[in-house]
């Protein structure tokens, strides 16, 4: 028996070769130390030796994009967490620092990390720490377990967080004071440590535009708070005093363009921090911003952008007479943005009756504006100025109530139109008056073959009767079955005269049959 060994697959080698070479790309590329492991989405450091003194940064800040977690534990140098180094990794959502030689956590730590949600540094060494690194994340979680926390103001905030969250499991969180007793957290009491508080003057600014107004902002707590003032995107010419309690903010000259912002007063301290709002509301004139000549849509419309507060009322005027508005035509606001209205004058099937000028007026408690626009929608009919734009799409006129004082003369009927349908009129009469007397003709023809057909079944008499008094008027005729002894008597009607007027047309001539018996 011949024996052989198993050799592995050409190909499965290179495949793990590539795998490798892949993976320490990614490893130099990243600046992955030796006590690390890291992929992609993930670093994970727990080897002791030779160990880390700060986070793996990568040497591109694309490269981090993708990391969702850190793991570190066992890392003895490890003593603080700096400012920027974290923060290469924006898309961060756990982290974790464990059994380390942690010490300190900058203010500006996390700034760039929006998206955590778990935080754990248990079982370090830290004996106090700062809120001002995680007062912007929206934690789920932070687990500090089993850290030497001194007694002390500065770590207040982690009792308060403790008391707003529910966790499954309690943390037992101890602190020494300064005899080295230990006391639970949630049992620590610090004089003169307590979480700010805010109150402002007024919370619901009212001014008129170009005005001054004043807000003072009241705080309280333990120690005093420094306080600060919020007001983003604020276009007015302003100033503030903070060194001073109640602190106090002037807004000079007060802008239209600021209605509608909010102004917040923010208190803070090393326990918490509070923060207080208020809506500035700016009176202001109307003012037309826009407005532009008509454009089709599925209707007409004259666009127009209106500013003013309190909301202005709107009135169109068409070639100076006011403008009624009806379901043909009216207005309509389609967006409202704080104190701007977006909108257009609809027009429902416009005509030339129409064109002109319109003018809006818009007009509120502090003043008024308006502006003007020409509209032109269609050409006059026979003017020669040029054709008419889909004539068959106008099907409504606007009526004289709907431009106001101005008049519509476009229904008069003139002499030559009743002249053209008085000839029409003519014309249809001596049609209808031939039609007739060929009927007639066929009919005589007719019963004469009738009567003096060699094979017919019938013998016929014949009796016959013209009543007139216009042209034709009745035809009677009868003809004898000789064997039924039976009479069919014919009757041609027309109504039609020869002096007909034009309201007769409609009554045409017809063919009446009667069978009736001899004997009656």
């Amino acid at each position: 028996m011949v024996s052989w060994r198993r050799r592995p697959r050409p190909g499965l080698a290179r495949l793990w070769c590539l795998c490798c070479l892949v993976l320490g790309c990614w490893r130099g590329a990243l600046g992955c130390p030796a006590s690390c492991n890291c992929s992609s989405w993930r670093i994970w450091c727990t080897e002791s030796s030779p160990g880390i003194a700060s986070f793996p940064v990568p040497q591109r800040s694309a490269e981090g994009d993708n990391v969702t977690e850190i793991y570190i534990a066992n890392q003895e140098n490890l003593k603080s967490i700096n400012d920027n180094e974290v923060g290469y990794y924006v898309g961060l959502k756990n982290l974790t620092v464990v059994d380390s030689g942690l010490r300190f956590v900058s203010r500006q730590a996390f700034v760039k990390n929006v998206n955590l949600q778990y935080i754990n540094l248990s079982r370090n060494n830290l004996s106090s720490l700062s809120k001002k690194p995680f007062h912007h994340l929206g934690l789920s979680d932070l687990i500090l377990v089993d850290n030497p926390f001194k007694c002390s103001c500065e770590i207040m905030w982690i009792k308060k967080f403790q008391e707003t969250k529910s966790y499954t499991e309690t943390q037992d969180l101890y602190c020494t004071d300064e005899n080295n007793k230990r006391t639970a957290l949630l049992d620590m009491k610090v004089p003169n440590c307590d979480l700010p508080s805010a109150n402002l003057s007024n919370y619901n600014i009212t001014v008129v535009e170009g005005k001054s107004i004043t807000l003072y902002c009241d705080t309280t707590g333990g120690p005093p708070p420094n306080v600060s003032w919020v007001v983003t995107n604020l276009v007015s010419n302003h100033e503030s005093d903070t060194n001073k309690n109640p602190a106090s903010l002037t807004i000079k000259n007060v802008s239209s363009m600021d209605s509608g912002l909010s102004i917040s007063c923010v208190a803070e301290n090393i326990v918490g921090e509070y923060q207080a709002s208020a809506e500035l509301t700016v009176f202001f004139a109307p003012n037309i911003t826009f407005i532009e000549s008509p454009t089709p849509d599925h209707h007409w419309c004259i666009p127009f952008t209106v500013k003013g507060n309190p909301k202005p009322t709107l009135q169109w005027f068409y070639e100076g007479a006011v403008l009624n508005e009806s379901e043909y035509i009216c207005t309509k606001i389609h967006v409202i943005n704080q104190s701007e209205y977006h909108g257009c004058l609809q027009l429902d099937n416009p005509t030339h009756l129409n064109n002109g000028a319109y003018t809006l007026l818009a007009k509120n408690d502090y003043g008024e504006d308006e502006k003007r626009v020409d509209a032109h929608f269609m050409s006059v009919p026979g003017d020669g100025s040029g054709p008419i734009l889909d004539p068959d799409v106008y099907e409504y006129e606007t009526t004289p109530n709907d431009l106001g004082d101005a008049t519509n003369n476009s229904n008069q009927i003139t002499s030559t139109d009743v002249s053209n349908k008085e000839n029409e009129d003519s014309i249809t009469v001596y049609v209808v008056v031939g039609i007739a007397a060929l009927v007639c003709t066929g009919l005589v023809i007719t019963l004469i073959i009738l009567k003096f057909g060699r094979h017919s079944k019938f013998g016929m008499k014949v009796h016959g009767e013209v009543k007139g008094v216009g042209l034709v008027d009745q035809i009677w005729l009868s003809l004898q079955d000789c064997d039924n002894e039976e009479q069919v008597m014919v009757t041609v009607n027309s109504d039609v005269h020869n002096n007909s007027t034009a309201s007769d047309n409609n009554r045409l001539g017809f063919v009446l049959f009667h069978k009736i018996p001899l004997d009656g």
